[in-house]
């Protein structure tokens, strides 16, 4: 029988790449990093992610009653910014204020410099008990500006490996802290029924 976390670093295999997910209400903004979104649809003609957010996390209520949310891939040049919205809480600063943005269709922040985004509406959620899962339809799709080099997308694997040394203490307290949210939370499951934006 393996140790869980001889099953949690064997599920690290199933993270996505590293994700900036942006989010807007009544003049609020925000960013934040997620390794845990994931392609819904294999249809060409129904585009549709599905990202798990922590409901600890400032975008979580933001996108629940806006029912919108920008994806964006990053490429291996942006450790800076996953340093910058991974690493601070949008409840404390505006995480996006020195980050180049513009507003997409839907209203959310759109990141100049990313590898490619899609601004989505949510079409259903599902609740985890510590997260909640979104499921978003992809209303408009676009690279980073074209002046910025999209390079390789940014996968977990690879921020974990080249982080910058001084990170990793705070990185691993984020973490724990964390997992001991979602612990306490994760076996309490409650039904919901999107009915759509609340706000």
């Amino acid at each position: 029988m393996l140790s869980p976390d001889q099953t949690y670093q064997l599920l690290r295999a199933l993270t996505s790449p590293i994700v900036a997910v942006t989010s807007a209400q009544n003049g609020k903004r925000n960013g934040m990093i997620l390794d845990s979104a994931i392609r819904a649809s294999i249809v060409l003609t129904v585009p549709r992610v599905s990202v798990y957010v922590h409901k600890f996390n400032f975008s979580h209520d933001l996108i629940f009653q806006t029912g919108r949310f920008g994806l964006h891939l990053l490429h291996t040049g942006q450790f800076d910014l996953i340093h910058r919205l991974g690493f601070f809480s949008g409840r404390d600063r505006d995480k996006l204020a020195d980050v180049p943005h513009h507003l997409g269709t839907l209203g959310v922040p759109v990141l100049d410099d990313c590898h490619a985004h899609f601004e989505c509406i949510v079409a259903n959620v599902m609740d985890t008990g510590s997260s909640t899962c979104f499921l978003g339809d992809v209303k408009a799709v676009g690279f980073g500006a074209a002046t910025a080099p999209r390079g390789e997308v940014m996968t977990a694997a690879h921020f974990r490996a080249h982080m910058p040394p001084d990170w990793r203490p705070t990185y691993e307290a984020q973490l724990k802290r964390a997992q001991q949210f979602a612990e306490q939370r994760s076996r309490s499951i409650e039904p919901v029924l999107w009915r759509g934006p609340t706000a």
